[in-house]
């Protein structure tokens, strides 16, 4: 992680503004950028789809994730978040991984209008219109809660058919069950030990396999991740002072998520 003094310009915090990104042609596994609103310390990545896009003409093997676009209507209207996937998924040769997510910060909630009490419920009306909309030709239409729309045609189709891979952002071990019953893949940002994060996979896998699993969207991706902190450097001591800098840093942009603008 980086150290405070490295955060200190907007290139920093935004790697489409410092050097384009070349580690993916040689680099397995996948990328993910998450998207945030108004999180001055804490991240300026409010358009990750531009971020991926860039990312995909400078890779070939590499996945590429939103993790995780806000699926609430204020924020992204569930036909724009049809269309910005399945293009990416186009531009990417069908290498996107789908993260939705409902947001958590009152900074973003409040700038957008929505409601704490209500972002789960219009995070799932949402979720499941924009894979309807991407895996059906026409989409019928809908009248919900959050938003209605006439029947119409989404385009462009992605390459991943139905829709690409839906992941659901987790925090806590209740989530990861909610991921699993909804046939999502569990993005999961809590650090745990060991032991206890394979006791929440061991658990959301015995869900995902039972009859409390009904996807949300067409397929089920049955798939967990969890972060873990790292540093690594070949002096012991010196990649813990840099891993506690950069976590204590972190503390710090994570608190400052909630201050008011100036």
């Amino acid at each position: 992680m980086r150290s405070a003094e490295s955060w200190s310009s907007p290139a920093a915090r935004c790697p489409t503004a410092a050097a384009p990104p070349r580690w993916g042609k040689v680099a397995e596994g996948s990328r993910h950028a998450i998207e945030h609103h108004f999180l001055e310390e804490y991240s300026h990545s409010s358009a990750p789809e531009v971020f991926l896009a860039a990312c995909s003409q400078r890779t070939k093997r590499i996945r590429l994730g939103h993790g995780v676009m806000l699926m609430a209507p204020p924020y992204n209207h569930p036909a724009r978040a049809a269309e910005r996937i399945a293009t990416l998924d186009l531009v990417a040769n069908g290498r996107v991984e789908w993260g939705t997510g409902e947001s958590a910060t009152a900074m973003e909630m409040g700038g957008f209008g929505v409601k704490p009490e209500e972002k789960t419920a219009l995070w799932a009306e949402a979720t499941e219109q924009a894979a309807n909309m991407l895996a059906m030709t026409p989409y019928p239409g809908f009248r919900g809660a959050s938003f209605e729309m006439p029947c119409r045609n989404i385009l462009p189709k992605p390459v991943q058919r139905p829709h690409p891979p839906m992941w659901m952002a987790c925090s806590r071990r209740e989530s990861i069950h909610r991921a699993a019953r909804n046939g999502m893949g569990a993005l999961t940002f809590a650090f745990v030990a060991p032991e206890q994060a394979a006791k929440w996979v061991e658990e959301y896998y015995d869900i995902i396999r039972s009859e409390d699993c009904v996807p949300r969207g067409h397929t089920v991706n049955p798939n967990i991740a969890l972060v873990s902190g790292m540093s690594v450097h070949e002096d012991e001591q010196e990649a813990i002072r840099r891993g506690l800098d950069g976590f204590r840093f972190f503390g710090y942009a994570a608190k400052a998520c909630e201050e008011q603008p100036g």
